[in-house]
C-alpha cells in the first residue's frame, strides 16, 4: 500500500486515507440523533444535550485554525497519526462520561483533534501526480462526505445494539485502527515551513488571504455552497416531519442516505478537473446550485421533486468543493496545509450561518422562506464565479511564476 516511486498513490493507500478521513469526521456528527438518549442517562436538559453539537462544530473550527497549518511546519505524517491518536484517546472518554460536563469535554476535543483529515486531504494531494490530483483528492474527499452522511445512520444502528456509548466504543477502537495504518504505510513527509515559528505559521495563514486573491475567491464560494448545503439539511427536518409528510425520526435519518449519491460524483468533478476544465467544473456546479433549489421549491408537496432537488445539490456542492480545492493545492505546494486551514475555516463558517438562518427563516417564512434563502445564497456563488473570472488574471489552477513572500516568511519568523 506504499505510493509507487513515480509519484503516484497506489489504489491500497488511496482507500486508507479516503477511509481514515472519513472516520476522523464521522465522530462528530454521531451524537446528533442520539440527544434524547444522552440526556436521558446523563440527567441533562435537552439545552446542555444541544450543546454537544455547539462543542463539536467549535471545537472543529479550532482544529482548522490552530492545528491544520502545522502540517507545513512539521513532518506530516507524525502529525496526522498523533491526531488520530489523540482523536481515539478523547472519544474514549466520551464513551466513559459520568456527566453532561465530561461529555461536552471529549466532544470538544475529539472536534478538535479530528482535523486530522484535513491533514489527510493535502497529504494525498501532495504525493499524488499531478495530472491526477483532481482524482485523488475528489476520492479522498468522498470518504470524508460519505463519513459526514453516513454518521448519524451509524449511530442510531449502534445505539440499538448496545446503547449511546457504542458508538463511542466502536469509533475509538477504529480511529486507534486508522493510527497504526497511517503510521504504517504513509510515507514520511517533511513540513516546508522553515524558520517560521508556530506563531509565524498562524500569522502566514491569515496573511495568504492578502496575497491570494484566488483563495479570497474560493472562500467565498465555498461559504455560500456550504451555506445553501446546510440550508438544505436542517430545514429538511421540519419539512419531512410536518404535513404532507409527517415521517417519523428514523425515517427522516434514512432520507440522508440519498445525499450519498451526490458524495460519490466526487471523483467525477476531479477527473474532470484533471482535465483541465476546473473552471467548467466550478461554474457547472455553482449554477446547478441554483436550478435545485428550484426542483426543491416543489418539494414541498411532491416527494419525487424534492429528492431530484436534494440529489442536484449534493452533486452541485461537491463540484463547487472539490474544484475549488483543486485550484487552491495548485498555488503554493510548501503552504498547501495553511491555505487548506484558510479556505476550510471560512467554508464551515459559511455552513454554521447557514444552519442558523435556515432555523430563523423557517419559523417566520416557512418551506416557502427557505426556498428564498437557499437560491439567494446559491445565485451568490455564481456571481462570486463570474467576479473571479473578471478580476484574476492568474488562470485558475496556475501559482504564480514567483510567489510574493508572506510578512512571517520574509522575516523567517
Amino acid at each position: 500500500m506504499r505510493p509507487r516511486t513515480d509519484g503516484r498513490l497506489s489504489r491500497g493507500l488511496l482507500l486508507l486515507m479516503s477511509v481514515a478521513t472519513g472516520l476522523a469526521v464521522a465522530g462528530n456528527y454521531f451524537a446528533q440523533p442520539l440527544l434524547d438518549l444522552i440526556g436521558r442517562e446523563l440527567d441533562v436538559g435537552p439545552s446542555q444535550a444541544a450543546l454537544v453539537v455547539t462543542a463539536a462544530q467549535g471545537g472543529y473550527a479550532l482544529g482548522l485554525i490552530l492545528l491544520v497549518p502545522l502540517g507545513d511546519l512539521v513532518e506530516r505524517r507524525r502529525l496526522a497519526v498523533a491526531l488520530y491518536a489523540a482523536t481515539a484517546v478523547f472519544l474514549l472518554v466520551s464513551a466513559m462520561a459520568p456527566n453532561g460536563t465530561v461529555l461536552l469535554a471529549g466532544t470538544a476535543l475529539t472536534a478538535l483533534t479530528s482535523v486530522g483529515a484535513q491533514v489527510v486531504v493535502p497529504f494525498a494531494a501532495t504525493l499524488a501526480n499531478p495530472a491526477e490530483r483532481g482524482r485523488v483528492v475528489g476520492t479522498v474527499m468522498t470518504g470524508l462526505m460519505l463519513g459526514l452522511l453516513l454518521a448519524r445512520t451509524a449511530s442510531g444502528a449502534l445505539s440499538e445494539l448496545g446503547g449511546w456509548r457504542t458508538v463511542y466504543w466502536v469509533n475509538a477502537a477504529l480511529m486507534a485502527l486508522m493510527a497504526v495504518l497511517l503510521r504504517t504505510f504513509l510515507p514520511r513527509l517533511g513540513g516546508d515551513g522553515g524558520r517560521l515559528t508556530y506563531l509565524g505559521l498562524l500569522r502566514s495563514t491569515v496573511a495568504m488571504f492578502r496575497y491570494e486573491p484566488l483563495l479570497r475567491w474560493r472562500a467565498g464560494i465555498g461559504a455560500l455552497s456550504l451555506a445553501s448545503f446546510s440550508v438544505l439539511w436542517t430545514a429538511l427536518t421540519f419539512l419531512l416531519s410536518g404535513s404532507p409528510y409527517d415521517w417519523t425520526e428514523p425515517a427522516i435519518g434514512l432520507f440522508g442516505l440519498v445525499g450519498v449519491v451526490g458524495a460519490l460524483t466526487a471523483t467525477v468533478a476531479g477527473r474532470l478537473a484533471d482535465r483541465g476544465r476546473v473552471q467548467v467544473v466550478t461554474g457547472a456546479g455553482t449554477v446547478l446550485l441554483v436550478a435545485s433549489w428550484l426542483a426543491l421549491a416543489a418539494g414541498a408537496r411532491s416527494l419525487i421533486w424534492l429528492l431530484a432537488g436534494v440529489v442536484v445539490l449534493d452533486l452541485a456542492h461537491q463540484a463547487v468543493l472539490n474544484s475549488s480545492q483543486n485550484v487552491l493545492f495548485a498555488l503554493r505546494p510548501e503552504a498547501r496545509n495553511r491555505i487548506n486551514s484558510a479556505f476550510l475555516t471560512v467554508f464551515f463558517a459559511g455552513g454554521a450561518v447557514g444552519s442558523a438562518l435556515a432555523s430563523v427563516v423557517w419559523v417566520h417564512g416557512g418551506w416557502s422562506g427557505v426556498f428564498v434563502l437557499g437560491a439567494a445564497l446559491s445565485a451568490g456563488t455564481v456571481v462570486l464565479w463570474a467576479l473571479e473570472r473578471i478580476t484574476v488574471k492568474r488562470p485558475a489552477g496556475e501559482p504564480p511564476k514567483t510567489a510574493p513572500r508572506t510578512p512571517a516568511t520574509a522575516k523567517g519568523e
